[in-house]
């Protein structure tokens, strides 16, 4: 989908619902997806992501368990498998077992009928399958705690049974030396330890000449010495060397291991964006719980037709305050094309304008939005955004100017498969001449066939709707005896601005605003009055 201003995402605020949905990502490749969230303009793949997003949002609310629980980052260690010569750590291959485990119980879960039952979250491993081969080649090394087994070779066993041996023949010595030693006096309170990979003797500094052996340090007190007596030195290099053969020979197994698993390396990185894919469509559906969003019915043309609709983040926001939000109802179709809203300041006419587009970026990018499910959203090539004040300072531009830039880009690229908005049309320039112009754009749009919504206090405006087909009327709704807006939209007439009315509200002197009046056009003002009425 294309954009105008490069603003515009930030203006409708959909950067915010990224960086919201962001927070319901528990793995990189969720987080990442949701940060870069793009906008598609392909029927299959909206309804696709709608429907995961709205089947995984009824296993949520039924309670049900998806068995997606794998949120490690295994990017890395994947690639490094499929690099020739690469080795795995014990843990390493640990994180893959429970990636593929993780896989396995999601193949499983889909025996039976849910696959018919969920056919959006089943599309996701529809191109992928289970090797069990992953599991068994891993198993076969590898103990429960990532310790390669003694039955991984012949070789590995063999040592193995010698360095036990070993140790056992070395401990029988020491425990001997330790104990005639003690008798004697010599050792400190330790006894022994280890230093260099060697079991040592700990001996008081003033008796260590009466210990024949090898030095190899001192506490920092410089009052224990740490030899190793001779007679075990010879056991202790034996030991030494079969634990180096170990060392050498688990190296060799895990690295046989990894060249093994490097066949399925492409197969575990599916694995690795199946459990990203789940965990996404997880986070938008909690999401969606949140601002109680839903799937609408999809078009496959421009169409709009919004029932109780909100803006979500209007709504998260007064569902904190304890507020109520008021839902807003609206179609855009083929008849009425360009809605023209207008009323007091402050009454939610940028808010409807706001809601309407955010929400039709969400629906294009997958994800449910707060509408009733009789709801029809339809697509669109491109949105054209123009909300408050574009003045630019490096063109050196006025307000009006870039007003009317941005209004020269509207005009020579829209078309049919444009969905416009227009906060404040032909603002900035004397009201004669602005609306005027604002008549010719607002003309030249509908002739494109383009969707929008314009907001405007312009009373030409408002009686365009009457003569130019596909342009009607939309006003939002006021308490004019109470004088506070109702931020509910009424579609098929235009609304007043209630300036007067307004003014007598706040006190204004009543002979101010009577010299007001009479500095207004009689049939302006007539027909400010005959909107008040209707």
């Amino acid at each position: 989908m294309k954009f105008f201003p490069e603003s515009a995402l930030v203006q409708l605020e959909y950067e915010k619902i990224k960086t919201l949905l962001v927070l319901h990502c528990r793995t990189e490749f969720a987080k990442s997806t949701a940060a870069n969230l793009r906008l598609h303009t392909r029927k299959e793949f909206i309804q696709t992501a709608l429907k995961q997003s709205h089947e995984f949002k009824l296993l949520l609310q039924s309670g049900q368990h998806f068995p997606n629980d794998f949120t490690h980052n295994l990017s890395k260690e994947l690639k490094l498998c499929s690099i020739p010569g690469a080795v795995l750590t014990g843990d390493q291959f640990l994180m893959i077992r429970r990636l593929a485990d993780n896989t396995n119980h999601i193949f499983r879960w889909f025996d039976n009928e849910r696959s018919i039952a969920y056919p959006g979250l089943s599309t996701v491993i529809r191109d992928s399958y289970y090797e069990k081969q992953i599991n068994e080649l891993i198993d076969e090394i590898l103990d429960e705690t990532g310790q390669v087994k003694d039955s991984a070779s012949e070789e590995l066993a063999d040592i193995r049974l010698n360095l036990y041996r070993k140790r056992n023949e070395l401990r029988k010595v020491f425990d001997k030396i330790v104990s005639k030693l003690n008798k004697q006096g010599y050792l400190a309170d330790i006894e022994e330890s280890f230093l260099n990979g060697r079991r040592v003797l700990a001996v008081f500094a003033e008796q260590k000449r009466m210990i024949k052996g090898i030095l190899h340090g001192e506490s920092d007190s410089r009052k224990t010495t740490f030899i190793e007596p001779e007679e075990t030195t010879e056991l202790n290099n034996a030991v030494f060397s079969l634990e180096n053969e170990e060392r050498k020979e688990v190296y060799r197994i895990l690295r046989k291991l990894t060249q093994h698993l490097s066949v399925y390396s492409g197969l575990l990185k599916n694995y690795l964006d199946i459990a990203g894919e789940y965990d996404f469509i997880r986070a938008k559906a909690k999401f969606a719980l949140e601002y109680n969003g839903n799937h609408p019915v999809i078009m496959d043309k421009a169409h709009v037709h919004l029932i109780q609709a909100y803006h979500p983040l209007l709504y998260l926001f007064n569902i904190t305050n304890k507020k109520p939000t008021i839902p807003i109802d609206l179609t855009l179709n083929d008849k009425q094309r360009i809605l023209v809203i207008s009323g007091p300041n402050a009454g939610g006419k940028t808010v409807t304008l706001k809601t309407v587009g955010l929400l039709q970026l969400m629906t294009q990018s997958g994800l449910l939005v707060p509408v009733h499910p009789d709801s029809e959203m339809g697509i669109f090539k491109q949105i054209m955004i123009h909300i408050g004040d574009t003045q630019s300072l490096e063109f050196e531009l006025s307000t009006y100017s870039s007003h009317l830039k941005n209004m020269k880009h509207f005009m020579e690229n829209a078309n049919g498969k444009t969905l416009f908005f227009i906060d404040e049309l032909g603002s900035g320039s004397d009201p004669n001449l602005g609306g005027a112009f604002a008549e010719v754009i607002m003309e030249e749009l509908a002739i494109k066939h383009s969707f929008g919504i314009v907001t405007t206090h312009y009373l030409n405006l408002k009686v365009m709707a009457n003569k130019v087909s596909g342009i009607i009327n939309g006003a939002m709704q006021f308490d004019e005896k109470n004088l506070l807006p109702m931020y509910k939209l009424i579609v098929g007439k235009p609304g007043s601005s209630y300036t007067f009315s307004i003014a007598e509200r706040i006190g204004l002197e009543k002979r101010l605003i009577d010299k007001a009046r009479k500095l207004v056009d009689v049939d302006h003002f007539t027909l400010d009055k005959l909107l008040n009425r209707t």
